[in-house]
């Protein structure tokens, strides 16, 4: 049975071919492993267990506008330092190496373009940005993409997620709470929709503003909403919190939430709700014109 002895040492080949990093992707509620490209055909979203991974903005933008086309707006916008805040590191120097990290200007970007063929402006949160938090720049981004929505009569959709204000920037990024919230208020009044999607996370002063003022506001599946933390809030009231507090589903069945779209169905559904408030605003002008 000589025949049957390998002989010599291992295969070796000229050209060794390691496995690249990344190509697959562990799901976290599954533990279930998935080729890279599989999550990226399907947004992100696994496709047995619907669970879905953290998106940014260009993911959204690339999802939601036809043919993947859009303008940006108000790009060039960078924050400075008015409190000269120093923790650990300097806050400038944090946002340099965030920006070089991301290749992001700031936690938000503006786009418009066509959605199945209605116009769309669509205000996209990145929590890879300082977990997406909202400072003076996000702030003054969200505040002039309203504006343009109500300048130019087109709709308006804003996908939040972010852990909250920024506490580099203290009392300005506050400010930005009453700031976004007056400015959809006038949106509201010139008669421009206003769609909000709540996505994981979306907690802090952006859910205590602009992220449930929408005329629906909708949220992703499995998503955590709400202004502090289930573990804060637990310290607080010294008890045990319900099942699956804060999330998509909780508030929803809590009336909290109108809708929740998944995300491989986002564009359609939007198409559906932009033509119901078309139809709606157009009886409402038919109404004030008969009266007048």
């Amino acid at each position: 049975m000589s025949w049957f002895k390998r002989k010599g040492s291992n295969i070796v080949t000229e050209t060794p071919k390691d496995m690249p990093e990344g190509i697959w992707v562990k799901v976290p509620s599954t533990g279930e492993t998935l080729h890279r490209r599989e999550l990226e055909e399907n947004a992100w979203v696994c496709p047995a267990s619907g669970y879905h991974f953290s998106l940014g903005s260009k993911g959204y933008f690339d999802l939601l506008f036809d043919s993947q086309e859009y303008t940006e707006l108000f790009s060039g916008i960078t924050s400075s330092d008015p409190l000269s805040f120093t923790d650990r590191k300097p806050y400038p120097k944090r946002l340099e190496e965030m920006q070089r990290k991301t290749g992001l200007e700031d936690a938000v970007r503006v786009a418009t373009g066509k959605s199945r063929r209605n116009d769309l402006v669509v205000v996209c949160m990145d929590f890879s940005f300082i977990g997406g938090s909202m400072g003076s720049v996000v702030g003054e981004k969200i505040a002039r993409g309203i504006d343009y929505a109500r300048e130019h009569r087109i709709p308006l959709l804003i996908i939040s997620q972010s852990g909250g204000a920024r506490m580099m920037e203290g009392v300005l990024s506050l400010m930005q709470l009453a700031k976004t919230s007056a400015k959809l208020a006038l949106l509201s009044e010139a008669k421009v929709p206003f769609i909000s999607l709540m996505t994981n996370p979306t907690t802090g002063g952006v859910t205590a503003s602009y992220a449930m003022l929408g005329d629906f506001n909708l949220g992703e599946p499995g998503a955590l909403i709400g202004f502090a933390g289930p573990r804060v809030i637990r310290q607080t009231i010294g008890r045990d919190l319900p099942e699956g507090f804060q999330t998509a589903e909780y508030l929803l069945e809590h009336g909290f939430l109108d809708f929740i779209v998944p995300r491989t169905q986002l564009k359609s559904r939007i198409a559906k709700l932009l033509n119901v408030l078309h139809k709606k605003y157009e009886k409402n002008e038919d109404k004030e014109n008969t009266k007048a």
